[in-house]
């Protein structure tokens, strides 16, 4: 497909639902990208424009406002606000971030509606939904509980099974009650308008599958996929008391579905920005419009809101819809259900001053064309092996080294030797697979590129060693140093996407007042003569227990989760109490203690029974160092048969409990009591 010179580019950046903080794999997954993206466009002088906002309707909003007895604005002020400045904290350059609760949104999503109703792009249907009779309202899906029919989860909700992540209709559930009343809801008729997709099937084909083989492969195939699967009706509009009243007559109650009011929200939130000439960024076709999104919003971005588009007649369609897909943390997908994650205004707390950081960590470990996992052994390697070893080194290096030898002033070059010209080439070369891998959205391998430069400039000093060439030959002295404080100069252009905060300081240090884009890979930025800054560390060391506390937290969080979703298995068969009587159950004290040969489960005791003693063998040895129990009174059951483990006749058997994370509790008495004594 040709590529079409663009007078203008809007960037689109998904709208986080505002029922919550973002977290690290919303960074990974849209926003740093889309960042990246646009600095680098600003560099290069073009018009762009980002545009980003707040999801703050539908259903996880009104539950959290239900659970904390709160109102669904009390909630998505809250969570916008939050939002908002940690993007901000992060260097995120929206041009604008608004959110769907604006008067101009719902004017916009309203008439949006308005023109495709009037012009018959919808159908009615009716259909049977759960009704809360007590509560007096219609139960959407994530309302509803119930077991599952697949596993016999009791808590599996009306549209998914947590616990076997299967897809359910509210109306699959055995047993369904509602969560607002816990009463069994009912069902009734509702009528709704859909959005015939069906329809617009033969254009999404030939628009993707034929107009966009350049897309990335994870975005081509699951559109493919979709395409290839049938596209059905969607519904879009929904019973619910928060959200966008639907705009005709008969729907009173009913509220514009969220993914059609959604999307709608980047052209709101662009009239916003730019009242006057907003529509030159959505209808003309000199404009190329860019929306990064996460995995999850592929079909929405890809297929759902371009019909949209298309059924509305005077929009441009997207050129590129450059989705990545999810960010794990610790080797487990992020969830914030269970507070797995790292949120970044609290990263921002706890990590003041390194927002540089973790944009080069997120960008480095991109997960661009498949998941990726974050962890905090490499987040600290890449900073101490990388930003501060490479990139931070060579920048201090040249900085010092001029103070040193010409007290900050920038030297003259004089004739150039072959490995002077062989470096620079070097460098002059990066700059356009540098920029191919951007326009590409290949953000991991341009990063690469950008510390690539810092490698050539690290060498490029190792190598000639001006230090020992200062005692007899200050003027190749004076050439080696301009020529790595122009090294130093393309640094801080070719980071400023990646790396702003960062790339502001070095420009600082070098007396750099602007950069350019056209400048990278020039060797006269900096002029000679001119003054460098005293040197200041662009990054520092990560120490060992700075990650490990951050360990330490999630797997209290692990714990957590274990405990919290905890459920007792159901009580045995009745027994009588002549059925336990039988049992002697006694406390005995551990005399010794240690682990079976050949048997990583077993540990072997020596009780002191109060009569003459006996040896337990028991499967602990994976929660329990033998010296741990060495002294502790436990208590067992004595009057099991012997029987034979291992080649050791074990003498009862040790009570202990299962945790909720399957871990064994050895169960012995509060206090000390005389050996031998029975429990009953």
């Amino acid at each position: 497909m040709e590529k079409k010179n663009y007078k203008r580019t809007l960037v689109t950046t998904a709208l986080p639902y505002a029922n919550g903080p973002v977290h690290i794999g919303h960074l990974a997954g849209v926003y740093v990208p889309a960042d990246i993206y646009t600095r680098y466009l600003r560099l290069k002088g073009e018009d762009v424009i980002m545009i980003g906002g707040s999801d703050e309707h539908g259903v996880p909003i009104t539950i959290k406002a239900q659970k904390e007895g709160v109102t669904p604005q009390d909630i998505v002020d809250r969570y916008h606000n939050i939002i908002k400045d940690s993007m901000q904290g992060l260097g995120i350059s929206f041009d604008i971030y608004g959110r769907t609760t604006s008067a101009t949104h719902r004017v916009t999503a309203s008439d949006f509606f308005k023109k495709l109703y009037d012009k018959g792009e919808f159908i009615e249907k009716t259909s049977m939904q759960f009704y809360d009779e007590e509560a007096d309202q219609w139960l959407a899906d994530r309302y509803i509980m119930g077991t599952c029919p697949h596993c016999g989860n009791e808590r599996a909700y009306g549209d998914q099974c947590e616990a076997c992540g299967r897809d359910l209709n509210a109306t699959d559930l055995i047993n369904p009650h509602s969560t607002i009343t816990g009463n069994t809801p009912v069902l009734r008729e509702t009528k709704h308008w859909y959005m015939p997709l069906d329809k617009w099937e033969p254009r999404l084909r030939q628009w993707i599958l034929e107009g966009h083989k350049e897309w990335k492969s994870n975005v081509y195939g699951q559109c493919k996929s979709w395409l290839d699967g049938g596209l059905q009706p969607r519904a879009v509009t929904r019973d619910l008391n928060w959200g966008i009243p639907v705009p005709i007559e008969g729907a009173e109650g009913k509220v514009l579905y969220v993914w059609f009011d959604a999307p709608i929200g980047y052209i709101s939130n662009t009239k916003d920005l730019l009242p006057d000439s907003w529509e030159k960024y959505w209808k003309d076709p000199d404009t190329r419009i860019i929306h990064f999104i996460g995995k999850d919003n592929i079909v929405f971005h890809c297929l759902i809101f371009p019909a949209m588009l298309m059924a509305e007649g005077s929009y441009q369609l997207p050129e590129n819809v450059p989705a990545n897909e999810f960010l794990n943390l610790e080797g487990d997908k992020i969830s914030t259900s269970r507070n797995w994650a790292v949120w970044l205004h609290e990263y921002l707390e706890e990590f003041p001053g390194k927002e540089d950081v973790l944009r080069y960590v997120l960008t480095a470990n991109a997960p661009e064309t498949k998941d990726n996992d974050f962890t905090w052994r490499d987040f600290q390697a890449r900073n101490n092996n990388e930003l501060v070893a490479i990139l931070g080194n060579f920048v201090n290096r040249a900085i010092v080294l001029t103070h040193k030898y010409f007290d900050g002033v920038i030297p003259t070059a004089h004739e150039l030797t072959d490995y002077d010209h062989q470096t620079i080439n070097e460098f002059k070369d990066v700059k356009a697979t540098l920029s191919e891998n951007i326009e590409t959205f290949h953000f991991r391998e341009a990063l690469k590129d950008a510390m690539n430069l810092a490698r050539i400039g690290n060498k490029y000093l190792a190598d000639t060693e001006p230090w020992k060439l200062a005692k007899t030959d200050m003027t190749r002295v004076e050439t080696i140093m301009n020529i790595a404080l122009q090294i130093a100069a393309n640094l801080a252009i070719a980071f400023e996407p990646f790396l702003p905060f960062s790339a502001a300081k070095l420009r600082g240090m070098l007396g750099m007042p602007d950069v350019r884009w056209d400048k990278l890979g020039d060797i006269d930025i900096l002029a000679a003569g001119n003054k460098v800054e005293k040197p200041v560390l662009l990054f520092e060391k990560i120490d060992d227990s700075v990650v490990e506390a951050q360990m330490a937290r999630l797997e209290r969080i692990k714990q957590e989760n274990i405990i919290k979703n905890f459920q007792p298995k159901a009580v045995a068969e009745p027994c009588t109490f002549d059925d336990f009587a039988k049992l002697d159950i006694r406390v005995g004290t551990v005399l010794e203690c240690e682990k079976v040969k050949k048997a990583d489960k077993l540990l072997k005791f020596t009780i002191d029974d109060g009569l003459k003693g006996r040896t337990i063998v028991s499967g602990i040895a994976k929660w329990y160092q033998p010296e741990e129990l060495v002294g502790k009174q436990v208590c067992f059951i004595a009057n099991f048969p012997p029987k034979t483990l291992k080649g050791i006749e074990s003498q009862g058997m040790i009570l202990s409990a299962e945790d909720a994370d399957g871990r064994l509790v050895v169960i012995g008495p509060t206090g000390p009591v005389k050996p031998g004594v029975q429990v009953g």
